[in-house]
């Protein structure tokens, strides 16, 4: 684990803590050639330095987001917008964490994606990466 996550995880309630750790451990698991690092004060996973899954502590508890999750098609992430492609979860206790889903969407992550790295270039315009 990069040890900016692991100071990320420090900072927070042992629930929370739980449910990070887990996270965190499947995503490392799940996408072992990805790098990770804290972006914009939250873990987040890349893969050839593009944005693929995250979480961050909000008021409705650990939001996990996959970057290009609208088009998974495996059920239980919501899609909030329709400009951007990210969708996400929240979790209260890591018992709400179902791995053998969250293996799921992983493996979907690493298939599906659209590069939000050269946003900025495109001007705001999402490509899907084949």
């Amino acid at each position: 684990m990069h040890p900016d996550i692991g100071a990320y995880h420090q900072r927070l309630h042992d629930s929370d803590r739980q449910i990070c750790t887990l996270l965190a451990s499947e995503i490392d698991r799940g996408l072992p050639k990805a790098t990770s690092k804290l972006w914009h004060a939250h873990p987040v996973w890349f893969l050839e330095g593009n944005p693929v899954v995250g979480y961050s502590k909000q008021k409705l508890g650990i939001r996990l987001m996959f970057w290009s999750g609208a088009d998974f098609q495996t059920p239980g992430l919501n899609v909030i917008g329709a400009k951007f492609k990210d969708a996400s979860v929240f979790f209260n206790n890591r018992t709400e964490i179902t791995t053998t889903v969250l293996r799921k969407w992983l493996k979907e992550s690493k298939v599906i994606q659209w590069d939000y790295k050269n946003i900025v270039k495109r001007r705001g315009t999402l490509v899907k990466l084949e």
